[in-house]
């Protein structure tokens, strides 16, 4: 990781993160510490695949959102995250752009999305800290993707202040959802190479 000129040794501000240079390498902010994401090629295509079969159903169900993900932030309790795909309502994200901004505020969004990446430090960050920060923000569906053996979708809700699993689906298995937006595909599909 980089230092950032006068904060060796931290805490960061969300200044710091944005004078990053751009190498390539992504990073989250959580209680003034940066945090450098890891990723790789199966969970960056995994990414990519999810976002596309979500604007894939957003544009059949005709429903007014915007499907994102990394590079852009997401404002928590704890700082500021970077989700492999969220949704937000379209007058949302009409609105970053013309603030010419990449911070979402959490509450906009509408789902979330974080693929996993196993045996890291981002993996208890993604199955426990950010399902207590996204839940706080009221953030309504939370999905975590497994891709380790096979993909697999766990499905969380908001069910009062804390998010309930209402799914799993593996390979082979529909993923089906009717809110924000019907949703249905195999969680196969996020393996796929183009």
């Amino acid at each position: 990781m980089h230092a950032v000129a006068g904060h060796e040794h931290g805490p960061y501000t969300l200044y710091d993160l944005d004078a990053l240079p751009d190498e390539g390498d992504r990073y989250e902010l959580a209680d003034g510490w940066l945090t450098e994401l890891p990723g790789d090629l199966w969970h960056d295509n995994a990414a990519e695949q999810l976002r596309r079969i979500l604007k894939e159903a957003a544009r059949h169900a005709d429903a007014d959102v915007h499907v994102a993900g990394a590079p852009q932030h997401v404002t928590t309790p704890a700082g500021i995250r970077r989700p492999d795909v969220f949704v937000v309502p379209r007058d949302m994200a009409r609105m970053a752009l013309e603030r010419r901004t990449h911070t979402y505020y959490g509450p906009d969004l509408i789902l979330v999305a974080e693929v996993v990446t196993p045996r890291t430090d981002n993996e208890r960050t993604d199955r426990v800290h950010k399902v207590a920060e996204y839940a706080a923000l009221g953030i309504p569906h939370y999905w975590i993707v497994d891709l380790e053996p096979r993909p697999l979708v766990t499905m969380l809700e908001l069910d009062g202040a804390a998010y309930r699993a209402v799914r799993r689906a593996k390979s082979g298995e529909p993923v089906e959802a009717p809110a924000p937006f019907p949703i249905a595909f195999d969680p196969s599909r996020l393996s796929e190479m183009e």
